[in-house]
């Protein structure tokens, strides 16, 4: 077997072993090392030579949903057309991942000190952009700062995915209840005819 060859199958078990986990942790945040490697068909050690512990996998999991955030926004083309259609698209495409982060919002893992990773500081940076797009256009209201409304957008990913996940809300109602939730709650108030003509 050549040695490109072998690296590409390692490369494949790794995101198998990774996904694997993802889907398990997100359904049982406490599971075990023992039990991810059964979800992922392998043994208690082959998982060791890939990740030295559960630390290790966070922090590939954390690399594994920035990844897959990067990759929700260069989907939702956040810099076209209106501001509000934008971020329509933007959790309609994180929507498929949204486990995934809810699992990495209540992991301490995330931090080291005070130091945000610098993966999700670009993220946030993205995001905010957006919020502070539609403040411009007149599309968002303008007394919350970009950086609440993103954590808030956040928030709101995380708690719809455990609650579908419980089975509490449909599945296909995701992208609905947040983005009719957090617009109703950003979207800048139409001014009196009065004041208008003031």
């Amino acid at each position: 077997m050549s040695h490109v060859r072998y690296r590409r199958l390692m490369a494949v078990d790794r995101d198998h072993v990774l996904r694997s986990a993802a889907a398990l942790l997100t359904r049982k945040s406490t599971a075990t090392m023992d039990e991810v490697a059964r979800a992922a068909g392998i043994s208690r050690a082959t998982l060791h030579r890939q990740f030295a512990g559960r630390d290790a996998l966070v922090r590939a999991l954390e690399a594994l949903g920035i990844a897959e955030c990067e990759a929700a926004l260069a989907a939702a083309r956040t810099d076209e057309g209106s501001a509000t259609d934008a971020l329509r698209r933007l959790v309609a495409a994180i929507e498929p991942h949204a486990p995934l982060l809810a699992f990495l919002y209540t992991e301490n893992q995330l931090f080291e000190g005070e130091e945000q990773n610098e993966g999700w500081a670009a993220i946030d940076e993205r995001i905010a952009a957006l919020f502070r797009r539609g403040q411009s256009s007149g599309e968002f209201r303008i007394d919350l700062t970009p950086a609440w409304l993103t954590e808030a957008l956040y928030g709101l990913l995380a708690s719809a995915a455990w609650a579908v996940a419980e089975g509490r809300v449909a599945p296909k109602d995701f992208t609905h209840m947040i983005v009719e939730l957090l617009l109703g709650g950003v979207r800048r108030p139409e001014e009196p005819a009065s004041r208008k003509e003031s």
